[in-house]
């Protein structure tokens, strides 16, 4: 006879009889009872509201849901790593260069970045913090409200249950570069073919098989290349145009926060994982090289902290760059100890081989 609790179906019929329990349908290892034991309690965190509908029916909903969805309106449609990702993919092919050793370690370093600008992550407020390097100062979750992006839900998590590192070291380990067994599980895995499944879900990218001599493999060819002209639209003014305006767009809606910043932090990520030639191949030779020399200024001036950017010093290009960011900051001075988060992160950038 077998233990445990068994439920036997019942069909439905026009007597009584057949919405009740047959006899011997429940039965128990031991002493049995037929009355129902204690409901579950729900959750003390548990918070619920409803509202009458107009056809008369009460629909349940958590208000949380409801801020989440305020906060997400706020975000731009794509994450950092998602921009780099798409600049470095192949328009037809929908594959990386195989000779791209840097984007790997950099999309870690845009998850930092991204985790900042969201609000999720800051510099621990210390002032002995100035005696290190910027790199080297430490960071710690100050929100860990899920952000609805795996990767970053993913980071968020390990940041939260784990001792509080620095930035340089929360990039080395997501990227598994440390000789520490005791902490080789922070490395995130397939995160290029993760992000690439991801903006296939946004309608970005599609999945194709090719065949590269003895094996398939799965490849993402771009779908909606209007997301990736203005990619590099935005890429193109920031370098090379004398005035930076910045108009709102599907990408980046006009209540983004940090819209410039996140703009500066977004090309130098691009720089640092060695894919900003592909916006910038429509340009001449002669374009090209300023828009590199540009580049290597901004992340210069913005790896520090306080950024060493001044208005009208990058002269004939992004006269108003540097005040643009300046009102940025003015206008979100609580979040300054995040912003140092940014400045970290880019500074680590500039140790990358393809930079140096």
């Amino acid at each position: 006879m077998s233990s445990g609790l068994q439920r036997r179906r019942v069909t439905s019929s026009n007597n009584n009889s057949s919405s009740s329990i047959a006899p011997g349908s429940i039965s128990t290892s031991g002493p049995s009872s037929l009355s129902p034991g204690p409901s579950s309690p729900e959750p003390s965190n548990y918070h619920s509201e409803s509202y009458a509908s107009e056809n008369g029916h009460r629909i349940a909903f958590d208000p949380r849901d409801l801020e989440d969805g305020s906060e997400r309106s706020k975000q731009p449609r794509l994450t950092l790593m998602e921009e780099v990702l798409l600049m470095g993919l192949k328009d037809k092919q929908g594959y990386l260069s195989f000779w791209n050793d840097n984007i790997s370690y950099a999309l870690r370093g845009c998850i930092v970045l991204e985790l900042a600008f969201r609000g999720r992550i800051s510099m621990q407020k210390d002032p002995a913090r100035r005696r290190l390097p910027l790199c080297d100062r430490v960071i710690e979750v100050i929100d860990e409200r899920l952000t609805g992006e795996v990767l970053l839900d993913e980071a968020l998590k390990l940041m939260k249950g784990s001792e509080k590192l620095s930035v340089a070291a929360w990039i080395d380990l997501m990227s598994g570069e440390t000789w520490n067994l005791m902490k080789i599980g922070y490395q995130l895995k397939q995160v290029r073919e993760r992000l690439a499944k991801g903006l296939v879900d946004k309608g970005i990218l599609r999945t194709e098989k090719r065949n590269f001599l003895l094996f398939d493999m799965a490849t993402h060819p771009v779908s909606d290349t209007g997301a990736k002209d203005e990619i590099r639209r935005r890429v193109i003014n920031i370098l090379t145009t004398k005035t930076v305006v910045l108009n709102s767009s599907p990408l980046v809606p006009e209540d983004v926060p940090f819209r410039y910043l996140r703009t500066v932090a977004m090309v130098c990520a691009a720089y640092a994982a060695n894919v900003l030639e592909n916006p910038l191949s429509n340009l001449s030779h002669d374009g090209r090289d300023r828009a590199f020399a540009r580049v290597d200024e901004l992340l210069g001036e913005y790896s520090q902290w306080p950024f060493a950017s001044k208005p009208g010093a990058s002269g004939a290009v992004g006269i108003n760059l540097s005040q643009e960011i300046s009102d940025e900051l003015n206008a979100n001075k609580d979040k300054e100890l995040q912003i140092e988060v940014v400045a970290a992160a880019l500074s680590v950038f500039t140790r990358l081989d393809s930079i140096l």
